[in-house]
């Protein structure tokens, strides 16, 4: 199951488990482009399925969970990939000028989003004693950056948090908890920023470029295959080497 799968590195970690084999149970709270990228990958053979939802809402995220697992089974992985940034004309909001409403916003779906999902699934994946769960945080945790608010860099730095403390209270069932830092990656998300920006980031960057979604699916897919069996707890920055420490 990927939370946020309507675009950007939700839809191309969809795309690549397709691609090997797996049932992928998409969720979003987009409509109109998660029923198109859904159908776009039936018509290729691959089994999907799909339910809207906004990942904040614990009983609608539970309403979700229930109609996907009815269809595909239980889930075994689970990537917590739903997020937002808000930008106002192009630039985050500085701290004295954030809107409360915008901040608790953003930590419903950058991080409620991913305990709600997690809280959901896990106790089946104990059950059967195996599972994965991923969550997308971001270098931004890690350090300060301007084309960012506060809110969404806690968030990715609760995300985390989060995601140490369940590696170790879930292990012994069996269950790999990982997160992955992604750096400046070429997603929708980018349009919303001036090009300055990205140009400032990719200075920044060692290998002199953007990711692609398709990299970060890359390290998805190995953080919760048969591969990294006995990797959990870990924090995996695909970043190209920007604003290494």
């Amino acid at each position: 199951m990927i939370s946020g799968a309507a675009s950007g590195i939700g839809a191309a970690i969809a795309e690549r488990y397709c691609n090997e084999g797996a049932s992928v149970a998409l969720l979003d709270v987009n409509r109109a482009d998660l029923s198109v990228w859904a159908n776009e990958l039936s018509s290729q053979g691959f089994t999907v399925a799909w339910a809207v939802a906004d990942v904040a809402d614990y009983s609608a995220c539970t309403e979700a969970c229930n109609l996907l697992v009815s269809q595909l089974g239980p889930v075994d992985t689970l990537i917590n990939n739903a997020g937002i940034s808000p930008k106002h004309a192009g630039k985050p909001a500085s701290f004295w000028e954030m809107d409360p409403e915008e901040w608790r916003k953003v930590v419903g779906v950058n991080l409620n989003g991913a305990f709600n999902l997690s809280r959901i699934l896990s106790p089946g994946m104990a059950e059967r004693q195996f599972g994965r769960i991923l969550n997308m945080s971001s270098v931004a945790a890690k350090v300060h950056l301007p084309l960012v608010a506060a809110h969404y860099s806690a968030t990715k730095a609760a995300l985390i948090g989060l995601t140490r403390h369940l590696a170790g209270e879930l292990g012994p069932y069996g269950i790999n908890v990982n997160a992955i830092a992604p750096g400046r990656i070429e997603t929708p998300l980018l349009k919303t920023v001036a090009d300055d920006i990205n140009r400032q980031a990719v200075s920044q960057t060692a290998l002199r470029r953007l990711g692609t979604a398709e990299e970060v699916a890359d390290t998805a897919c190995f953080l919760t295959s048969a591969q990294s069996n006995f990797v959990t707890g870990q924090v995996i920055d695909v970043a190209g080497g920007w604003l290494m420490s």
